[in-house]
């Protein structure tokens, strides 16, 4: 298909017949640009390795018969990624929903065409989630989760984030929502609160859940928790895959480069996947040019 029946370098109605269209309710943000709000008329410019998606002003046409750039309200370029099963059949999907982002998919044969659209009005987002929870979302550990989350990370109705954290939690308990409504509980200066629900946390929590729990708070830089979450993890759960990533981290932090290249040797070697493999492996060619794998 890609490069035959479409080819490549030229304009691409992005489905058959009429015009492909998107509408939006609300301004949004499209890989970081902004659109109004609006319906587009949707054309793309497949490439081998980019593609350009284009929102054009013009939304009855028929096909990319009549496409004219200076239509465009907006372009963007995103780059297309392989997919895990063939599709026949041309398709949109909505993936990694969040409160406030979706990646919109294009899928066809075995190529997928993701692009990000966010909504950058935090009370917008509220009020759309808001509206989501009295549907099904309400019954749905993850969707009030990361409703709780939306207003966590924003510092933003962290009562009403709790109660979505509660209702998460008698949905289905979790690390997650336990791990969400602790953090909420500090934010509210409940300390008590807040270390007993951690501690129920992490009885619960999994290796690979405690580790990403403390990856994270090293991508939000705060970098002496993180080290506090790896002892944990190095401490629970000494074999296995995420205890010894846990310690290369650690070792990574003191120094200790030949040390913790000797442990991800062993977390390569219990990895599941080849996938996860080369991952260490990249962390072990770090370690071995001494290099912090934590910064």
């Amino acid at each position: 298909i890609w490069g035959g029946l479409v080819p490549y370098g030229k304009v691409w109605r992005a489905g058959a017949n009429e015009n492909t269209t998107i509408e939006f309710s609300d301004p949004v943000s499209v890989e970081g640009q902004p659109l109004a709000k609006g319906i587009y008329g949707l054309h793309m410019i497949p490439n081998p390795d980019s593609w350009t998606v284009i929102f054009s002003k013009t939304n009855t046409a028929w096909g990319s018969y009549s496409y004219k750039q200076d239509e465009d309200a907006l372009r963007v370029n995103v780059k297309p990624k392989p997919l895990a099963e063939q599709k026949e059949a041309l398709e949109f999907e909505f993936d990694d929903l969040k409160p406030d982002s979706t990646a919109v998919m294009l899928k066809w044969e075995k190529l997928g065409v993701p692009f990000t659209v966010s909504i950058n009005d935090a009370d917008q987002t509220l009020q759309n989630i808001r509206a989501q929870l009295k549907g099904r979302g309400q019954f749905s550990w993850q969707a009030l989760d990361e409703a709780a989350q939306f207003c966590l990370n924003r510092k933003i109705d962290l009562d009403e984030a709790l109660g979505w954290a509660d209702a998460s939690i008698q949905n289905e308990e979790r690390f997650d929502n336990l791990s969400t409504k602790a953090d909420i509980l500090k934010v509210l200066n409940r300390p008590d609160e807040a270390k007993a629900t951690w501690n129920h946390a992490v009885e619960i929590a999994t290796a690979q859940q405690l580790y990403s729990y403390g990856r994270r708070l090293q991508n939000q830089k705060q970098d002496a928790q993180a080290m506090e979450i790896f002892q944990q993890v190095a401490k629970r759960f000494p074999q296995g895959v995420y205890g010894d990533l846990a310690k290369v981290r650690i070792k990574s932090a003191a120094g200790d480069f030949a040390g913790a290249a000797n442990d991800a040797k062993q977390a390569q070697a219990a990895a599941p996947t080849d996938a996860q493999k080369q991952s260490i492996k990249a962390l072990i060619d770090r370690l071995e040019a001494k290099q912090d794998i934590n910064k």
